[in-house]
C-alpha cells in the first residue's frame, strides 16, 4: 500500500443496498479511492446478530462485493474483502471484550432500538456488536472511518476502547477520526420520510434497492408519501416527503433546490415523482447491468475476496501480534 491515510468502513450484506447506501455513503466513497488507502469489508459477522438463511446470506455477501465493484469501487485501489474471511476480526473482538465495560454497551442506542425490534432474539452479539466493530477498525490502524448520524455513537466508543488500551500497553492502536464528506445526501424513507431509508425496512415500498427493476422503481415513487399541498418546494419541517424526494434528485442530477423547484413551478406532484423515478432508474441501470455481469463470473469474485483477504490479513496481524504481545500471550510459533 502506499503512504497514505487508511479509511475504513464496512456494510453487512444483510439486504440488497438501497438508493440511501448509494447516495448517502458508497457515491462518497468513489474519490477517496484516488487519495487514500481505502479498506471496504463485506462486514458479514454483524450480519449474524439477527437469524440468517443460510444460502441467501452467502448469496448477499456475492451480491455485495459485486455491487461494490459496479458502483465504482477499483479492487485495484481498493482492499475489498470479506470480514469472515479474516479470522483477526474475531480474535481481537473477544480481547477488546475484555477491556469494554458493560456500561459502555448499555448506552448504546442502536442495542436498545434492534431489542426492540428483535425482542425474541436479544442475544450476547448484538450486545457486543460495537466491540466488534473496533475490533473492524482498530486492526488497520485506520486513520478515519465514514460514518453517518446512526453510527456516530459506536466510532465513539471505538475511540474510548483505544485510548484506554494505549493507557495501559503504550501506543498500540491508531484513534481513528470520523471522516465527514463535503457531500453526503441523508436519503429518509418514501414511506415514512421523518425516519433514515433502510434495507431492513419491512416495507418495501419505503426503499429503493440498487436491484430494483426500473418499472418498479417508478412505481415505488409514484407511491411515495408527500403531503396536502401541490407545490414542489424545500421545507424539511413542514413538508418531510417532498424534501426527501428533491433531496433524491438534486443528488443524481447536481441541481441545485432553486433550480428544482423552477423546473417544476406550476407542475404537480405526480410530474415530479415520475422525474425522480425515471432519472433514479436511468443512473442505476449501468450498476444494475455490470453487477449481473459480475455475479455471472463466479470465478473473478471468488478471486477479488482471496487477494482481498490476503492483503487485509497482512495488515491486520501485524496489529494482532502486536495486541498478543502486549498483553503477555505466548506467540505462535
Amino acid at each position: 500500500m502506499k503512504d497514505r491515510k487508511i479509511i475504513f468502513s464496512g456494510i453487512q450484506p444483510s439486504g440488497d443496498l438501497t438508493l440511501g447506501n448509494y447516495l448517502g455513503a458508497i457515491i462518497n466513497w468513489i474519490p477517496l479511492q484516488e487519495e487514500y488507502n481505502c479498506i471496504y469489508s463485506i462486514v458479514d459477522l454483524h450480519a449474524l446478530t439477527v437469524r440468517q438463511t443460510p444460502a441467501e446470506l452467502r448469496k448477499r455477501t456475492r451480491s455485495l462485493l459485486a455491487l461494490y465493484i459496479a458502483c465504482g469501487l477499483d479492487p485495484e485501489k481498493n482492499i475489498l474483502f470479506v470480514q469472515s474471511h479474516n479470522s483477526a476480526h474475531a480474535e481481537l473482538a473477544w480481547i477488546l471484550d475484555c477491556y469494554t465495560y458493560m456500561g459502555e454497551l448499555n448506552r448504546m442506542t442502536q442495542f436498545k432500538e434492534k431489542a426492540q425490534k428483535h425482542a425474541e432474539n436479544i442475544n450476547a452479539g448484538l450486545f457486543t456488536y460495537p466491540v466488534l466493530m473496533a475490533a473492524d477498525i482498530l486492526l488497520y490502524q485506520a486513520d478515519m472511518v465514514p460514518v453517518g448520524d446512526d453510527q456516530r455513537q459506536h466510532l465513539e466508543i471505538t475511540r474510548d476502547i483505544a485510548q484506554r488500551f494505549n493507557n495501559i500497553y503504550g501506543d498500540v492502536f491508531k484513534v481513528p477520526e470520523p471522516y465527514i464528506p463535503k457531500v453526503g445526501a441523508r436519503i429518509m424513507s418514501l414511506q415514512e420520510p421523518e425516519k433514515k431509508m433502510s434495507k431492513s425496512d419491512e416495507n418495501s415500498n419505503s426503499y429503493i434497492s440498487l436491484l430494483d427493476d426500473p418499472n418498479v422503481i417508478i412505481k415505488k415513487f409514484k407511491r411515495a408519501v408527500t403531503d396536502s399541498e401541490v407545490q414542489v418546494r424545500y421545507d424539511v419541517d413542514n413538508k418531510p416527503g417532498i424534501s426527501n424526494l428533491m433531496s433524491i434528485y438534486a443528488s443524481v442530477t447536481g441541481k441545485s433546490y432553486e433550480e428544482i423547484e423552477s423546473e417544476f413551478e406550476g407542475k404537480g406532484y405526480g410530474d415530479f415523482k415520475l422525474a425522480v423515478g425515471q432519472v433514479v432508474a436511468d443512473t442505476l441501470k449501468p450498476i444494475q447491468e455490470k453487477h449481473k455481469e459480475l455475479m455471472e463470473n463466479k470465478d473473478y469474485l471468488d478471486q477479488i475476496m482471496k487477494d482481498g483477504v490476503e492483503r487485509a490479513g497482512r495488515l491486520s496481524y501485524r496489529t494482532l501480534r502486536k495486541v498478543y504481545k502486549k498483553i503477555g500471550l505466548v506467540p505462535r510459533p
